[in-house]
């Protein structure tokens, strides 16, 4: 299974493409990779729709982001540590996630 032996990695999961069902399919896609999804919704509106995903390490290194952008094969990473959100990372998807057709609801 994709992720095994790997360190585990948590992430939350948002929709800020401004498309429906697009944090479901991408939770999907990251569970897929081995990436464990502690919760998924839509992105707040202060965030607005974004043309590229973002991934926004809250705890730990960079490298952490690296491994999520190769699983989902697009996304910049950046680093604002927040312990508060109890997530390794965000995962902002935007307008350029796409997945493969049998990821889809």
């Amino acid at each position: 299974m994709p992720g095994e032996g790997a360190e585990r990695i948590q992430v939350e999961v948002l929709n800020a493409s401004g498309r429906a069902s697009v944090a479901r399919v991408g939770t999907r896609v990251l569970r897929h990779g081995g990436i464990d999804v502690v919760s998924f919704g839509n992105a707040p509106a202060s965030v607005g729709v974004l043309d590229s995903t973002e991934i926004v390490i809250r705890r730990g290194p960079a490298v952490l982001g690296e491994r999520i952008r190769r699983v989902l094969g697009v996304g910049r990473v950046f680093v604002r540590l927040d312990s508060t959100l109890l997530v390794d990372a965000s995962v902002y998807l935007g307008k350029n996630f796409t997945a493969p057709l049998d990821f889809h609801p």
